[in-house]
């Protein structure tokens, strides 16, 4: 096993250290670092991002080929860290010799030090891991006056007299905007601002996911296991990728092996619609990004997003937009010109 101590507030030592330590190339700017790898330790990458008001954000994308231990020092009664993992799992510990948590795909939890000057993370050998951690400094200068960070502050830390770990139940919608994160394709301010607003969508996600688990304790909220979770989120994938597809219910359900009140009850519990309402909403998403992004006409649009009628195709895009497609045309023509 291969055990790394750093500081994750010192994002300068801490991928130094995991550079000598695992090997890989080593890419920085003002607000990033992200470290590549690709050797007999493991491949993959871990990223790091540095945002105003004490935010920061740490991402794993790796298979470690032996177990990574990675130790980081905490500030007491100070951050709170939001954990979540997309793929594989992650195993939580505040030292050696505290009980040891695990943090499975699609499960989030919260961390705060509060008498324990670590959080060690492990990363186990043979596991495609994909987890994000956003940490908030709450003793942070412009965090001290501001009312999230003191709410914070008054859920997690105060009047805590031992450290505070919570997993929580099983939650896609958060996955959903991680993936957001991990496209931004941009750069400079506007990379900034969309990380930014993107990791601010995350926390409230996670926030409001925390609240409901605890109100609802003796409720389980989905019948589906992680596997079948797991499913629900590659069909996701599918649709996404090809709206233009006839996607009927039992060609959806054959592909991924789940039976249609599984696959519905799947969608309601990560996008809070049916299949169809799901299918419907990508293709008006992606009909706009057409619209604005292409020189296709309307009716070009509609069947090339998988629509077969141009009348039902305008009065759905009204009721969303509030505005006909045509309409929206012109004005961002307009707006262009």
């Amino acid at each position: 096993m291969i055990t790394i101590a750093s500081k994750v507030n010192d994002f300068n030592s801490f991928f130094e250290t995991l550079k000598s330590e695992i090997g890989g190339t080593l890419a920085q700017n003002t607000t990033e670092y992200k470290l590549e790898i690709d050797n007999d330790i493991a491949r993959g990458s871990i990223r790091s991002i540095a945002l105003e008001d004490g935010l920061a954000v740490l991402e794993f994308n790796l298979t470690a080929y032996q177990n990574i231990q990675i130790t980081i020092d905490a500030l007491l009664k100070g951050h709170v860290n939001f954990m979540y993992c997309s793929k594989g799992k992650l195993t939580h510990s505040f030292d050696r010799e505290s009980p040891t948590n695990t943090i499975d795909a699609f499960q989030t939890s919260i961390v705060a030090n509060i008498i324990s000057g670590q959080n060690i993370i492990l990363l186990e050998k043979d596991i495609e891991t994909v987890a994000t951690l956003i940490t908030v400094n709450t003793s942070h200068e412009e965090n001290k006056s501001s009312q999230w960070s003191s709410s914070l502050r008054e859920a997690f830390i105060s009047n805590k007299t031992e450290d505070y770990f919570y997993v929580g139940s099983y939650n896609l919608k958060i996955a959903e905007n991680i993936k957001q994160l991990q496209c931004i394709k941009q750069d400079g301010l506007v990379r900034q601002l969309l990380t930014k607003g993107i990791v601010n969508v995350i926390l409230a996600l996670e926030i409001d996911h925390h609240n409901k688990d605890v109100q609802n304790l003796e409720m389980e909220p989905t019948s589906l296991n992680r596997v079948e979770i797991g499913l629900i989120s590659k069909l996701t994938e599918y649709i996404n990728e090809y709206p233009d597809l006839d996607h009927k219910v039992e060609n959806l359900s054959d592909r991924v092996g789940l039976s249609a009140a599984k696959l519905q009850e799947g969608f309601k519990f990560q996008h809070g619609l049916t299949i169809c309402e799901y299918i419907r909403s990508v293709r008006l998403t992606k009909s706009e990004e057409l619209i604005i992004n292409t020189d296709l006409n309307i009716s070009e649009i509609v069947y090339s997003v998988g629509f077969t009628s141009r009348s039902y195709f305008s009065k759905i895009f009204k009721e969303r937009y509030d505005c006909t497609p045509s309409d929206y045309k012109k004005n961002k023509v307009a707006v262009s010109a």
